[in-house]
Formats: structure tokens, C-alpha cells, sequence
């Protein structure tokens, strides 16, 4: 089988199918004229097509454990800096809120007595996330399981464990 381009509405049409998996509302959103039904089914059934609607799928899940994964070390290591600030701020403006990184904060409570309590997201789940990430992603364990792997190798030099 000859390599054949795809066309622009192709390339629309398997960006649309990744993003929404529904092939007749695709076909329409890449602008397919005739029936989007039969020009769905027609598309989904070439190799070509079902290539770069894997290949669109594998970079967007890709991105999205980049996202997970900065979002993690933001929780992990940010600073609080801003909502020890706004714990000792009396009636702050929208704009003094909208200028601060919350990120880190789960909930705020202010209770009848006037007081405000601020919890964080939990930092040690963020890393142990974060850990889970860089195993999935790498293959092999972080450098820490190895070391500790290589202990008990030390430990028990003949590999005939406990």
C-alpha cells in the first residue's frame, strides 16, 4: 500500500475523533459535506486514520501526565507564602485575591468567631504521586528504591533474601 498524505479535513477529523470519539460529529466539525455517518465509518476503517488518531491519543495522554506531574511539584514544593499572608489580612480586595498563588490551599474556613483556618493539599501525597509518575514514566525504579535494593543486596550477598 502506497504512503498517502492525509488530507486537512483528515487531520481535523482524527483530532476532532481523539478529542471527542464520536466519528459522525467529527466528520461534521472537519467539515465533511456528505453523509457524516458513512464518511466516519469510511475513515475509521483506513490504517492511515486509526495511526494518527493513536498517535494524537499516546501525545495528548503524554501532556496531560506533564500537567499532572507540574501540578504535583507545584503542591509538593510551592511556597505558602501568600496564605500565611491572607491569614493576617482583614477584608482583602478581589484584587489582592486574584494576585495571590493559592494553589497549595484545599479549603478556607472562616468561622463565626471572626478567625480563618487554611488547610493545604497534603505535600507528602504530591511527592508520593510524583514518585509513582517518574517510576511509570521511566520504567525503572527511582534512584532511591535502588538504593535501597543495593542495601539489601549488601546485606544479604548470596540473593537468598529473608
Amino acid at each position: 500500500m502506497s504512503e498517502k498524505k492525509l488530507t486537512g479535513k483528515e487531520k481535523e477529523f482524527c483530532r476532532r475523533y481523539a478529542l471527542g470519539g464520536d466519528g459522525v460529529l467529527a466528520a461534521s466539525q472537519a467539515g465533511f459535506k456528505d453523509s457524516c455517518e458513512k464518511v466516519s465509518l469510511k475513515l475509521l476503517s483506513r490504517e492511515d486514520i486509526a495511526c494518527e488518531i493513536e498517535r494524537i491519543c499516546l501525545l495528548r495522554r503524554r501532556l496531560s501526565s506533564q500537567l499532572a506531574a507540574v501540578g504535583y511539584e507545584r503542591l509538593a514544593f510551592g511556597s505558602i507564602a501568600d496564605a500565611v499572608k491572607l491569614l493576617y489580612m482583614d477584608n482583602p480586595s478581589e484584587e489582592e485575591l486574584e494576585k495571590m498563588d493559592l494553589f497549595s490551599v484545599s479549603e478556607i474556613k472562616r468561622p463565626k468567631d471572626g478567625s480563618m483556618e487554611i488547610k493545604f493539599f497534603n505535600r507528602f501525597e504530591a511527592l508520593e504521586k510524583l514518585r509513582e509518575g517518574a517510576k511509570q514514566e521511566s520504567g525503572a525504579p527511582p534512584v532511591y528504591d535502588a538504593i535501597v535494593a543495593g542495601a539489601l543486596a549488601l546485606r544479604d550477598p548470596k540473593g537468598e533474601g529473608e
